[in-house]
């Protein structure tokens, strides 16, 4: 079970550089449309570090499944090889979009509910935006729906920003300060 979670983890990992790594694709094109050289070249530097980087992580993913792999050894000693589809990149919703539904529901909810009551709301607010990928189940994990577990690692992002509080009871969730004004500031996407 681990080591699915692991997997998917490095997923979500690469799937966020790679959406980093286009944005600033997007920003050498208005660089170089700007005649602003500099900032064009300093920013293909980044990109550069960032496949880089991108490379490093596939290349412990492959390491992680071989260690992984060897956990599936048979009494004859042979591996068994459980293979598992794959979701295309850019089919689920992105984490990110998680993000103004999240808050929304727990201002709704009064600042703090369980995460089940939480994802219920979310679930509601983006109705329209799931898609039938988002309803599929993780090919690692086949009790977990793939939305819920984005949702999940879009709340562990807003932690880390201070969006949400980090030392909630466990199944809690609870907005900030920070978060409150984060959602009053933005407008809605």
């Amino acid at each position: 079970m681990i080591e699915n979670e692991v997997n998917v983890a490095f997923e979500i990992l690469l799937e966020e550089i790679e959406l980093v790594v286009h944005q600033l694709n997007e920003s050498v094109k208005t660089a170089v449309d700007a005649k602003d050289y500099m900032k064009a070249q300093q920013t293909i530097e980044e990109i550069k570090k960032l496949e880089d980087f991108h490379g490093k992580i596939q290349a412990l993913q492959k390491e992680w499944r071989n260690l992984a792999a060897g956990r599936y050894v048979t009494r004859q000693g042979k591996i068994r090889r459980v293979t598992k589809e794959r979701l295309p990149r850019g089919l689920r919703t992105p984490e990110h979009a998680f993000r103004r539904p999240i808050l929304e529901a727990l201002v709704e909810l009064g600042g703090t509910a369980p995460i089940d009551k939480v994802l219920e709301r979310v679930e509601t607010k983006m109705k329209d935006v799931l898609n039938e990928y988002d309803y599929q189940p993780l090919p690692s994990s086949p009790s977990t729906i793939r939305w819920r577990n984005t949702a999940q690692w879009s709340r562990q992002t807003m932690v880390a920003e201070g969006l949400l509080k980090q030392d909630s009871p466990y199944g809690i969730w609870e907005i900030t300060a920070a978060g409150r004004k984060w959602l009053n500031n933005e407008s809605p996407e």
